[in-house]
């Protein structure tokens, strides 16, 4: 692909990230990578984009370091394309992008978090339904890598915004975001609802961007019996393109639940959350009924 950046923007940062991911289908590959398809054959069929393009693309991103290309058969030979960590560091800039989408383009530039019932936001999150979790693994609050669904038959996997140890540690304005506030209530629910979700066959996980010190400070100061999970780098919501605004300076992941089997398979995806207690319900009686989606 031709340089397309002049003599004078060799110093810009901008214009020399652009030379390599400025293009509408390079972007789109890191994003399905991101989301666990590796494969020509799949990548094509996601993207709906000629086998010449792709192949330029793949090969655009090869050489700039952004994927790695790994033989998984022989004869054939046949390659997968996996994000390496310079291309893992491109997924803050691909929720920025979506963020900046649900806002400003689909949204009507209001910062929340949350959205509308009918809103084309909770329409990609109740899609996942029926889809799998890629395997990954997130540091828990203990700072050790833990896969977030568990070995149980179920997973209920809570992703909250943001939960301090200390008030006065929340970002300012927090309260005035749509929301936002209620993360404690909905942790200290589901630690007093646990053995109800253990009875049931459900492991419960609660999923935040913030660190793992931060964690486990509240973690500590609420008494959860069960495991925070830390999405700092952004892993889990790039891969399931999970909502998510910012305050404070880091992009927070918006108050939604999805219950996993232990096939890794989305089988209830509860957003928006209006009334958090009523979501924890609700998310135990899909635990209860299992069964196939819709059953």
């Amino acid at each position: 692909m031709p340089q397309r950046t002049s003599l004078a923007d060799a110093d810009c940062a901008i214009a020399q990230a652009l030379d390599v991911v400025g293009d509408w289908w390079t972007l789109l590959i890191v994003r399905d990578t991101a989301r666990g398809v590796h494969r020509f054959d799949a990548l094509q069929q996601e993207l709906g984009v000629s086998r010449k393009v792709l192949t330029e693309r793949l090969r655009l991103l090869v050489d700039a370091g952004v994927l790695s290309r790994e033989p998984y058969q022989d004869r054939p030979p046949r390659y997968e394309y996996r994000l390496t960590p310079r291309g893992r560091a491109l997924l803050p800039v691909l929720i920025a992008l979506q963020d900046w989408g649900d806002t400003w383009v689909l949204g009507e530039g209001e910062t929340m978090a949350t959205t509308a019932e009918a809103s084309k936001e909770a329409a990609r999150v109740h899609a996942l339904v029926g889809t799998r979790l890629p395997e990954l693994r997130l540091l828990d609050h203990d700072g050790a890598p833990r896969d977030p669904v568990a070995g149980t038959p179920y997973t209920v996997l809570y992703f909250f915004p943001g939960a301090y140890a200390r008030r006065d540690a929340y970002p300012p304005g927090w309260a005035e975001i749509p929301g936002a506030s209620g993360c404690t209530l909905e942790s200290c629910t589901y630690r007093d609802r646990s053995a109800e979700f253990a009875a049931a066959g459900a492991t419960v996980h609660g999923v935040s961007t913030q660190r793992p010190d931060e964690q486990r400070a509240f973690a500590d100061a609420e008494r959860l019996r069960f495991p925070l999970l830390s999405d700092a780098e952004l892993e889990l919501t790039a891969a399931l393109r999970l909502p998510t605004f910012r305050a404070g300076g880091t992009s927070r992941l918006k108050r939604l639940t999805l219950v996993v089997d232990r096939d890794r398979t989305v089988r209830e995806a509860l957003y928006p959350i209006t009334d958090i207690e009523a979501s924890v319900r609700a998310a135990l009686a899909a635990v209860r009924n299992g069964g196939p989606p819709g059953a």
